[in-house]
């Protein structure tokens, strides 16, 4: 393992034993009855707290792993150099926390030398080498969607003169805001104008205490950028100790365009199964096999999103703004309530949806279609062991279902869960109209990283593959029936990533799906100002069929639509093949469309 790849290993179990809880169980008998307390110290302090007995056995392996990841921790560090300085003042200073400065810091950006640039690099590179502002720039977003890349681009984009003037701190769940302003104060009188800070957020006292980087080092000249993975952490700073004194740029919502022009990899058929991180071929969430790509997913969900929202909460009002959620957290499953949205997210945010025992909706789905096939039809409920198949699932999603849980989730929870979810940029909203009475507006959720949702239609085709009953049917049949699930999740897929994109990039527009009585239109683009619109059907099919547009030629559907919203400038189908025209319809190919949105 060279020293890049151990740095990498360190910040990662860092984050985690951040996560986890520290200190020991103990036993206490009173009156012949044992009594359980989480022991530790924090801040200096020594506390206990009592605990259920039913908790016990979790918080116990949880700490167990806490000190396994600190064992290896401390080994991995002892095979770092410590960072010198090679300035000839003060030549006594220790740095209390990790800097790298100088040639190190070069040596430690070159690898992403030939890396092409996200699109908001520009923000970043105009704050860091533009005009002062007296503020400091946030850099956030989950985890690998290009924050520190983005800082190593910037690095390499410094002249030798700049790059002496710059510095990288590394910070660790031990470090203090103490001890950050020990390090900035002495970067400050030797001269240093670029301060990027990474994993601020990992910080016990940061979000109390984050007015140090604006109030005193920004305001003198000091050019600070902070990154994170805990936006939420970000999100409450900027609202108090930052408010007004900061830049905020958020990395986690990476489009398709994006993805094909920084990664090179081309086909929205490749964006449904990795996007959403910059990495090559997903590796956060899909890998080769199912079971593989479900539990990567898992982790994924729990180490970048929930452990996200606990970090943050924990730290935020001394853990006082958990608000309804603390008893899911204190049980320890709010993470398998947000692993229920992850999976539910089409339907409607309620409790309902959050407590019924799991029904797959892509197992619902897929069997509609192959019955409705007209050239081969198929009952795949007589072919399969229903009940196995969904037992299936929720082990691999690990949700708990209504009488599974210790604690209930009610309209409030669900509703926070969804709050938290919104502000990480994980879920976002299109309006779902209905005629005749539109301002009656239903809400359509979308996972705005795709690879996470594509590694939960492997569980289902995952599950199907477990089960010995469909396992009698020929090879030619199982594929058939496995193509035909894929196929149906990815096409709503297309649907939900070409509502998403073109509502973000037409924030001045009304953008969503407009349903009839019978038959809807897949997307309305509405100007209020000119008083027109455009309709779109979505297709994932690469053949042109007249059936596909039979909605969008349709008089009375028309005449409604352009009484409500205004005069129908363009007609679309967009689907996954050539460019072309037929009965005033325009068909837009899919990539090409997601690609001119901007």
């Amino acid at each position: 393992m060279d020293q890049l790849e151990i740095m990498n290993r360190i910040d990662e179990l860092e984050r985690e034993i951040a996560s986890l809880p520290p200190g020991s169980v103990s036993v206490k008998k009173v009156k012949g009855k044992e009594y359980y307390y989480h022991r530790f110290t924090a801040g200096g302090k020594r506390s206990e707290n009592y605990i259920d007995f039913d908790a016990v056995p979790e918080l116990r392996s949880q700490i167990e792993k806490r000190k396994a990841l600190e064992a290896e921790l401390k080994e991995l560090k002892k095979s770092i150099p410590t960072p010198k300085t090679t300035r000839k003042k003060k030549d006594s200073h220790e740095f209390k926390t990790y800097v790298r400065i100088g040639e190190q810091l070069r040596n430690w950006a070159s690898p992403v030398k030939k890396y092409n640039r996200r699109e908001c690099f520009d923000a970043l590179h105009d704050f860091v080498f533009g005009e002062q502002q007296d503020k400091v720039f946030i850099l956030y977003g989950l985890r690998r969607t290009g924050k520190t890349t983005l800082i190593r681009q910037i690095i390499l984009d410094m002249s030798l003169e700049e790059l002496s003037k710059a510095a990288f701190i590394q910070v660790k769940s031990k470090d203090s805001l103490s001890a950050i302003n020990s390090d900035l104060k002495y970067l400050e009188e030797g001269g240093y104008k670029y301060v990027f800070i990474d994993e601020v957020t990992l910080m016990e006292d940061f979000i109390e205490g984050a007015a140090l980087f604006s109030d005193i080092y920004a305001s003198s000249g000091m050019k600070i950028v902070l990154s994170g993975t805990d936006s939420l952490g970000f999100i409450f700073t900027e609202y108090e100790q930052l408010y007004d004194r900061c830049i905020l740029l958020h990395t986690t919502f990476i489009p398709y365009r994006e993805f094909e022009n920084v990664l090179g990899i081309r086909g929205v058929d490749e964006f449904i199964r990795y996007g959403g991180t910059m990495s090559m071929g997903g590796v956060n969430y899909n890998e080769k096999s199912s079971f593989a790509t479900m539990k990567s997913a898992e982790e994924y969900i729990d180490s970048a999103i929930a452990r996200n929202i606990q970090h943050s909460l924990k730290y935020y009002q001394d853990g006082g703004h958990f608000r309804h959620l603390y008893e899911l957290y204190q049980k320890g499953e709010l993470t398998s309530a947000i692993n229920r949205v992850v999976e539910d997210i089409n339907h409607r945010f309620t409790k309902d949806t959050l407590t019924k025992t799991l029904i797959s909706n892509d197992l619902s789905v897929t069997a509609r279609n192959l019955l409705k096939d007209r050239v081969e039809p198929f009952d795949l409920t007589e072919n399969i062991d229903q009940n196995f198949v969904v037992d299936s699932i929720k082990s691999m999603l690990d949700i708990l279902d209504k009488e599974e849980q210790s604690v209930d989730i009610d309209d409030t929870s669900a509703y926070q869960i969804k709050e938290y979810l919104t502000l990480l940029d994980l879920i976002m909203e299109v309006d779902v109209l209905h005629f005749p009475n539109v301002n009656n507006r239903e809400k359509k959720v979308v996972i705005s990283q795709p690879g996470l949702r594509y590694a939960q239609a492997d569980a289902l085709v995952n599950s199907l593959l477990l089960d010995a009953k469909f396992n009698n049917l020929s090879v030619l049949e199982r594929n058939r029936v496995v193509d035909r699930a894929l196929g149906a999740i990815k096409g709503r897929m297309i649907e939900d990533l070409v509502l998403l994109e073109t509502k973000i990039a037409k924030p001045r527009k009304q953008v969503f799906q407009l349903q009839f009585a019978v038959g809807e239109f897949d997307m309305v683009i509405h100007d209020p100002e000119t008083l027109t619109c455009e309709i779109y059907e979505i297709k994932r099919s690469r053949e042109v069929v007249p059936a596909q547009y039979q909605h969008l030629i349709n008089a009375e559907k028309c005449a409604e639509t352009e009484h409500r919203f205004g005069t129908i400038t363009g007609k679309y189908v967009i689907y996954r093949g050539e460019p072309t025209e037929l009965e005033g319809i325009r068909y837009l190919n899919v990539e090409d469309y997601l690609k001119s949105l901007a």
